[in-house]
């Protein structure tokens, strides 16, 4: 056998599962229950309060705390989150955005504390602003002061923990937004563009030293099922971004010039019918990540097969573990050279991607750039995921056990108590109390001196990690960071990106519910108003924009006015827009705590008659719930005919308001 190509096996990839739950302290035991199965390195996910720099006693917290990741409110929980892990020997990955300066800083602090040398921390904040306003929902402040506060961090992070990436460009959640590859290309090359404009021009960093900056910058994206797009989209990113380094920012080095990525694969292509399908779907889009050698990702995590159900139980995790190792060890992967140069047809769609991305940065930068674009952005992923999800619909897209194949036996995986992972309510309590014992233990006039050094900072320009770890150090907690920061930078509301009106025609379907709108309208004496809301911190707001679209688009006058909204403010838009149904969208796991407090709300303003309906990810347990609440309709990922969703609304309206009143 000819051997020319076949070497020793290269080093794998970093094997990780993105994890956190409930506590610090469970999350512990999971990474440290992981690690001994062959784990190689941590990817935390925070739950949606940190993320978004509140409290666990924040108003906005009620019903999320510990519900999608782990609660970090301060040091006390980094510590205890880390106990028995050694900082300097780790690799750890955080799926952080807003307050990534934050975490990062408590991060520091306890390595401080421990006398672990900050520089040999290795790791990544994802710190991508731009997907968040677009896809992702976890924005706090305007793009401006956001990119200002990613920019602190970059030109820091390479002199102080030269080892850490300081941003992770995520375009994972913009293919969950619909996002199609050169989209998924185009946008996430306009966001590394645009921070790294934005260091050059703060100053911070010596035109000597921009070559080392620029390799710190690593990518963290999405593949999912049609494998050989992937693959060719993934050996694109590399081209590209090897030639916007040289051609743009003059970058020589091999080593910076490199395009590192991490990657989970795809979750918007999981399904709730047939869920076991989905192993097969996660090995697919792994292989288009890991097969080809010169676009081989740095590190992976792949989720478990029952997500569109719910929480993974540690048992999924390590099922999901064990296919990359697998891979990895088992298969002689690692053995060759890029199997796929010389094939004219991986390069002939390489090519042709790259020259859409090319096209689309192109465009992006005649409008000034990628927080310029946020509109244009927004807009063109709704649109693209309403192809998707029509197709789908219509079957042009098969999915299989959704669309076609649909017969199926009953499945022993997910069978009986326990066949998902669930958060105790009663620990949201306990982090509250948590939170106020951690209060009363500190020297308040410390915090408060640290607490205005960091505004100070903010407000005249001064690098604001520093400040940050000396108020890590104080005690000071996560939305007492959050709300410093919004005094000098204010908030953001992000655009919907869902057209005020959306016509389509020839489609029978949608033409036969807007009859029944117009017939229901007429009856009621004014067009059927629909108020949807998004309650609590979820930010996944796809299902929301897509039940928005369509409802505009069979007649109704949808009020959607997009994501983190309290029940009260809800209830208080379904009075003001006199509404005859309200939808909620919830994909957090809080749908009972939040559906109970907005019915409560709505009553409360004389809207108990008004028929509810909600949608997410809920188990069959939940759904039986919340009808007992009273709610009129529960929707899950296997109702994806949007347009008989609509169509059913129209029927509870018809029901509630004129059969019944």
């Amino acid at each position: 056998m000819d051997k020319a190509y076949q070497h020793t096996p290269d080093r794998p990839w970093i094997f990780r599962t993105y994890a956190g739950h409930s506590t610090a302290t469970k999350s512990n035991e999971l990474y440290r229950g992981n690690l001994a199965k062959g784990q190689t390195g941590l990817s935390i996910a925070f739950d949606l309060p940190t993320q978004t720099a509140y409290d666990a006693d924040h108003i906005l917290s009620k019903g999320e705390v510990g519900k999608v990741g782990v609660p970090v409110k301060h040091l006390g929980d980094m510590r205890l989150l880390f106990d028995q892990l050694p900082l300097e020997e780790m690799n750890t990955s955080m799926t952080i955005n807003a307050p990534a300066a934050w975490m990062l800083a408590l991060y520091v602090a306890l390595a401080d504390e421990r006398g672990d040398d900050r520089k040999k921390l290795r790791g990544t904040t994802q710190n991508d602003i731009v997907k968040e306003y677009l896809s992702r929902g976890t924005y706090v402040f305007p793009p401006e002061p956001s990119l200002r506060l990613i920019s602190d961090m970059v030109s820091w992070c390479y002199t102080e923990v030269p080892k850490w990436n300081p941003m992770n460009v995520c375009s994972y959640h913009l293919q969950e937004a619909g996002a199609t590859p050169e989209q998924e290309l185009a946008y996430a090359l306009a966001t590394a563009i645009s921070v790294l404009d934005t260091v050059k021009a703060g100053g911070q960093v010596p035109e000597s030293d921009f070559e080392t900056v620029f390799g710190r910058i690593s990518f963290f994206v999405n593949a999912g099922v049609r494998f050989v797009t992937e693959l060719c989209k993934m050996r694109a990113f590399v081209e590209l971004w090897e030639e916007i380094g040289r051609e743009r920012y003059g970058v020589t080095s091999p080593k910076a010039l490199l395009f590192r990525y991490g990657v989970q694969v795809n979750s918007l292509g999981l399904t709730e019918p047939q869920p076991e399908n989905n192993v097969y779907r996660i090995l697919i889009e792994a292989m288009a990540v890991t097969l080809s050698k010169k676009a081989r990702c740095r590190a992976l995590q792949l989720p478990a097969w029952n997500e569109a159900l719910g929480l993974p139980r540690p048992w999924d995790q390590q099922w999901s573990l064990r296919l990359q190792q697998i891979l990895a060890y088992e298969t002689d992967l690692l053995e060759y050279e890029d199997i796929f140069d010389g094939s004219h047809v991986i390069e002939s769609k390489t090519e042709e991607l790259k020259a859409l991305a090319r096209d689309t940065l192109a465009d992006i930068d005649q409008r000034g750039g990628a927080t310029k674009s946020i509109d244009f952005m927004k807009e063109s992923l709704v649109d693209a995921h309403i192809e998707r999800i029509k197709a789908i619909e219509s079957g042009e897209l098969t999915v299989v056990g959704v669309n076609r194949y649909t017969e199926s036996e009953n499945s022993p995986l997910g069978a009986g108590d326990g066949s998902i992972q669930t958060v105790d309510p009663a620990e949201e309590s306990a982090q509250v109390r948590d939170l106020k014992e951690w209060r009363s233990q500190r020297d308040q006039s410390t915090v408060d001196e640290a607490l205005a050094n960091l505004k100070q900072a903010a407000r005249d320009g001064t690098n604001i990690m520093e400040p940050s770890i000396v108020c890590a150090k104080a005690g000071v907690t996560t939305g007492e960071w959050g709300t410093a920061m919004r005094e000098v930078f204010g908030e953001f509301r992000a655009p919907t990106g869902v057209a005020m009106v959306i016509k389509t025609e020839g489609e029978e379907d949608v033409t036969a519910v807007r009859k029944e709108v117009e017939r229901v309208s007429e009856a009621l004496g004014r067009q059927l108003t629909y108020v949807l809301g998004k309650p609590g911190l979820d930010g996944h707001s796809n299902g929301a924009e897509q039940i928005a679209a369509r409802g505009r688009e069979v007649g109704m006058n949808v009020v959607y006015e997009g994501i983190r909204f309290t029940p009260s403010e809800i209830a208080a838009q379904a009075k003001e827009n006199n509404a005859h149904v309200v939808g909620l969208s919830i994909l957090s796991g809080s749908h009972l705590d939040l559906v109970r407090e907005t019915i409560a709300e709505l009553r409360k303003v004389g809207l108990d008659n008004v028929p509810v309906v909600v949608g997410g990810i809920i188990p069959p347990e939940d759904s039986r719930a919340l009808r007992q609440m009273g709610i009129a309709r529960v929707y899950t990922p296997k109702d994806f005919k949007i347009t008989e969703i609509m169509g059913d609304v129209v029927g509870i309206v018809d029901k509630a308001w004129l059969v019944e009143g």
